[in-house]
This record gives C-alpha cells, sequence and structure tokens, in this order.
C-alpha cells in the first residue's frame, strides 16, 4: 500500500469489539515503542494481545492497516479527552455569578490549561504512542503519511478552537500567527509528555502543564483582563 492510502476512518470491520482494539492497542504501542513499526511482526501483536494471527487479519486485513486503526483508536482517545476538558475551566477572573442562576462562562485560559493536563495524562498513560507520533510523523516518505495527515488536522481544529476562545476572551498579540501558535502548544504537548516519561520522571505534571501554559499566556497581552 502506498504513501497516503491509509484513511484514518476506513478498515473497520465489525467483527472488532472495543475490547479487541483497546488489547491491540495496548500490546501494539508497547512494542512499537521498544523496536519500531517495522521491526514488529503480526505474531507478535497477537501474542502480546492474547489473540489469534487470524483474528488480526479479519480485523485489519494487514499489519499496515493494523497500525493505521490503531494510530486512529490512540487519537479517538486523546481527543476525547482534550474534548471533555476543553469546558472544564473554572470561572473567568472578576466574573459573578449569573443573575437568572445560570452557570457563569468559562475562562477559556483555564480551559486551555485543562486540556494540556488531559494530555499530559495521556502521555503518561500511553508513552509508546507518543514515540510512534514523533517518530514517524515527520518521517517523510512515511507509509501511514495520510494517516497521520488526517489525524493531525483532527487534533489541531481542537487546539485551534480552544486558541479561538482564548482570543475572544482577553486581548492578544496580533503578531503571533495563529496556525504557528496552534502547531507550537500541540507539539510542545507532545515533545513535553514524552520528554517527562523518558528523561524526567521527577517533573510533575503541574510543571509540565505551566511549560507548555507559558507559551499561551505569552498570547494575551500583559496585565489583560478578560472582555466583558
Amino acid at each position: 500500500m502506498t504513501t497516503g492510502q491509509h484513511d484514518a476512518g476506513k478498515g473497520r470491520r465489525p467483527g472488532r469489539t472495543t475490547a479487541t482494539r483497546q488489547k491491540l492497542f495496548d500490546a501494539s504501542m508497547e512494542l512499537i515503542g521498544e523496536r519500531g513499526a517495522a521491526n514488529v511482526t503480526v505474531d507478535e501483536i497477537a501474542a502480546a494481545a492474547g489473540v489469534s494471527k487470524g483474528t488480526v487479519y479479519y480485523n485489519f486485513g494487514s499489519k499496515s492497516e493494523l497500525i493505521a486503526q490503531l494510530l486512529r483508536h490512540g487519537v479517538d482517545i486523546l481527543k476525547a479527552r482534550l474534548l471533555g476538558a476543553a469546558g472544564s475551566g473554572l470561572d473567568a477572573p472578576g466574573s459573578h455569578n449569573q443573575a437568572d442562576g445560570t452557570q457563569p462562562p468559562v475562562d477559556p485560559l483555564l480551559a486551555m490549561e485543562a486540556m494540556i493536563g488531559q494530555a499530559m495524562d495521556f502521555m503518561a498513560a500511553y508513552p509508546s504512542f507518543a514515540r510512534l507520533w514523533v517518530s514517524e510523523n515527520w518521517r517523510i516518505p512515511s507509509e501511514w503519511q495520510g494517516t497521520f495527515a488526517v489525524l493531525r488536522g483532527e487534533l489541531l481544529e481542537v487546539v485551534g478552537q480552544a486558541v479561538e476562545n482564548v482570543a475572544k476572551a482577553y486581548p492578544v498579540d496580533p503578531s503571533v500567527s495563529r496556525g504557528s501558535l496552534e502547531t507550537a502548544i500541540f507539539g510542545a504537548c507532545f515533545v513535553v509528555g514524552l520528554d517527562r516519561q523518558t528523561y524526567n520522571p521527577e517533573r510533575t505534571r503541574d510543571q509540565s502543564v505551566a511549560a507548555i501554559m507559558a507559551i499561551m499566556r505569552g498570547y494575551v497581552l500583559k496585565d489583560a483582563e478578560p472582555r466583558g
């Protein structure tokens, strides 16, 4: 299968259960994180997941498609965590309870902080996925280049919406490229999270989140209060 032929949404067969997907995801990411995608066989993945080789082929058709769909599975997990955190920010600074009893507005900076915290938790839970993402995402040509392009776009869209929410609520630096900012935050989540797991386990989650949030807070003009 040539570069770009993988579609991140294809290849899902009815026989594959959520439990099987998770077992294959965990087993594959562990093996691939240790030795790289090219050096792991379907036999090894099947054995580590406790399923038959035939089950792998029945559900995915090939090792290449298996990895493409496991990338999708991992991104689905991460995206769900990010979206769940997006609305979990606390009250905006200086805001008051609404007279009609409705919830006060969410501070988008705190929502972004919650999202980055969830990203750090994901990297801690799935460090091998982060290694695969970092090692293969920028490899050109890559067998999964098309898959990475689709999944990267989905994750950047979530980050971009969070950045947009900040820009609507706070005065921000107009000289900063929005696309570059989104990419910086997105990349930092993987690099800082993976660096913590690999080289600096003594570094706390909160320290990692604060470092990435420094990028975001630098986008907001100094001493700016939220609009409204």
